[in-house]
């Protein structure tokens, strides 16, 4: 599968009236996933009430970064122990985290938005349509601009490629125009969106491109 069709394989209303919309974020370790949503979380808590569920094997290392940053409430930040490979707990065995998603929405009352953060993997990592409406796969210039043209589920299938640190480009001989060109050639009409947190315009194309999807997804949740 390719594009929209990966990502409508269920009904993206079934959960009923009041569910939080749910975007999942993916990628390889060191990213910068967990910048990314602390990021996204100051520019939209304002507007949207929040909820984070991270996964880590071993650790709550992301969630408790979150919560030291004081990005959301520390109650309205769950973390998921996978014990096993990041693929197993967002793609094929998804109790966990909807298990974590529903005691955040019933402890913290109706979320508008839950994120929800994968362990660092590879380009095949993906999300369940079960489990998110919506999923974005990060990359980052450290990684080589060769990166977006090897491809992978992650790469191809993601509904926002995410390119970041932008700002290493010069430092490692990353050649912006060239991931841009090969990430156009691997996604076809998918957006890509380059970014860099610690300049402008930092995490706000992401944020702004999150709340066209959540309209969206509302519309069509009362059509």
């Amino acid at each position: 599968m390719h594009g929209t069709d990966f990502q409508h394989e269920h009904d993206e209303h079934s959960r009923g009236p009041g569910a939080a919309f749910r975007v999942g974020i993916g990628g390889p370790v060191g990213t910068g996933k967990t910048a990314l949503v602390a990021a996204l979380c100051g520019l939209l808590s304002d507007e949207l009430r929040i909820g984070v569920v991270t996964n880590d094997i071993y650790t709550t290392e992301d969630a408790d970064t979150l919560r030291r940053r004081g990005v959301l409430p520390v109650d309205r930040i769950a973390a998921v122990q996978t014990g096993c490979c990041p693929h197993t707990a967002i793609r094929d065995d998804i109790t966990a985290n909807l298990d974590a998603i529903e005691d955040l929405e019933q402890g913290q009352g109706p979320l508008d938005l839950v994120l929800v953060e994968s362990g660092g993997d590879n380009l095949t990592l993906t999300f369940s349509a079960g489990l998110v409406d919506q999923q974005l796969f990060v990359l980052d210039v450290a990684g080589g601009d060769k990166v977006p043209r090897k491809g992978g589920p992650g790469v191809t299938r993601s509904d926002l490629l995410v390119i970041n640190k932008t700002d290493l480009a010069p430092l490692v001989g990353a050649d912006l125009g060239v991931m841009e060109r090969d990430a156009a050639a691997q996604r076809g009409d998918l957006p890509t969106q380059f970014l860099s947190l610690v300049g402008e315009p930092g995490a706000e194309p992401v944020a702004d491109w999150i709340v066209g999807q959540l309209d969206h997804w509302r519309a069509g949740a009362s059509a």
